[in-house]
């Protein structure tokens, strides 16, 4: 097995728990190997540290499977898709879940969500490339599902020197999988919707919002395929309108209100969210209740300005749209806007609005995405509710 071995001082991440070794770091690599191969590291002073997958071809050089000197081996990945599985069998509707989350689960790189009877998975390096098989063989020797289908069609892995994938990888998967989230009944589109299909690390979220949304008027924002608002439905709103700006998906939405009886409640509107927030409040339109759930406005610390914007203007309309009284549950999944900075724009959008804002409560990923307390890249997700006053 070849030794990698880091410059003076990197070691300290990984002491440290942290899952990445960055291709900077390396002081050097000895022996035979081929780009995936699972590699030892050793710090300057030749002290082992951990067994990694060595990429030479990524900046993410080395991902961390093991802090022990032990095989990588078929066994090792069945026991950690095992452990994974678990965890969440403790709290989680096993239909309904991120089953696998990359390095928080111990497994860099691969994800996997269950829909009904299918899963989908991803795969985003090429060391986790190697153990794909394992790793289907493992899900569904826990689970029995009728197919598992990849999504590994994602621009990241033109870096791990991959090509873009997608297929069957087990069984049978229609190209629609119905799903029920908090007794909500969706239809996921796994083959052709965004990432896997659907955004599950928001479930717990979405649950939270009961309390807030009975026999009110409310908007949701960024709805993608109507998840939010069907909650807002499901929970008893008195009128729930989604915005999305893709066709497709508005009527990928109302197909999913009509599947849980809610067509006469809630509705899809196509349209900018930004335009619409912009009109809406210059016309004085008001709803109880505002859901702003956008997609990630940054990929890239060097666009986290232009985010900022961004986040704060759809903050600042919606605040001017809700009442005394009034709930605003806002949203941001941009990794490189950490909790801290999202309050702070929240806070600054709040003094140019020139309301006061109740935090309710500040919410982040659901429990089946654990967070590596040590990886802070591994909490991406932010969501808060607040009440609004003047």
């Amino acid at each position: 097995m070849a030794k990698a071995t880091l410059m003076p001082g990197k070691e300290k991440r990984v002491l440290a728990g942290h899952p990445w070794v960055f291709r900077s770091d390396i002081a050097g690599v000895e022996g035979s190997f081929t780009p995936g191969d699972v590699v030892q590291v050793f710090s300057s002073r030749e002290r082992f540290l951990a067994k990694a997958y060595y990429n030479p071809a990524s900046q993410i050089a080395l991902r961390v499977m093991t802090l022990r000197d032990e095989p990588v081996d078929r066994d090792f990945i069945h026991r950690r898709i095992r452990e994974a599985v678990d965890y969440r069998r403790t709290f989680a509707d096993l239909r309904s879940c991120r089953l696998v989350f990359a390095e928080s689960d111990r497994l860099p790189a691969l994800i996997v969500d269950s829909f009904g009877d299918c899963l989908v998975l991803q795969c985003l390096a090429l060391g986790m490339e190697r153990f794909k098989e394992a790793a289907v063989e493992a899900l569904v020797e826990a689970l029995h599902p009728k197919g598992v289908y990849e999504r590994s069609d994602v621009p990241v892995r033109l870096l791990e020197g991959m090509e873009e994938k997608t297929g069957i990888l087990y069984g049978e998967v229609p190209d629609r999988v119905e799903m029920t989230e908090n007794g909500i009944r969706f239809l996921v589109d796994v083959k052709q919707g965004q990432k896997t299909g659907f955004f599950l690390d928001q479930k717990e979220n979405r649950a939270a919002i009961a309390p807030f949304v009975k026999d009110k008027r409310v908007l949701d924002c960024f709805t993608h395929t109507g998840s939010f608002a069907l909650h807002a439905g499901h929970y008893g709103a008195a009128e729930v309108t989604g915005v999305d700006i893709s066709a497709q998906a508005c009527a990928f939405a109302a197909e999913n209100a009509a599947l849980n009886g809610l067509s006469d409640t809630v509705h899809f509107v196509e349209a900018n969210a930004f335009d619409l927030l912009s009109e809406a409040s210059r016309r004085g339109e008001q709803y109880d209740v505002i859901i702003l759930d956008p997609p990630a406005f940054t990929k890239t610390k060097s666009m986290v300005e232009r985010a900022v914007r961004g986040y704060k203007e759809i903050n600042l309309r919606a605040m001017k749209m809700l009442p005394d009284g009034g709930y605003l549950v806002t949203c941001s999944c941009s990794q490189h806007i950490v909790p801290e900075q999202f309050r702070e724009i929240v806070r600054s959008a709040a003094l140019d609005a020139r309301v006061q804002l109740r935090q309710v409560e500040f919410r982040t990923q659901g429990r089946d995405h654990p967070i590596l307390p040590s990886a802070p890249e591994t909490q991406y997700l932010k969501c808060a509710i607040y009440q609004i006053w003047r």
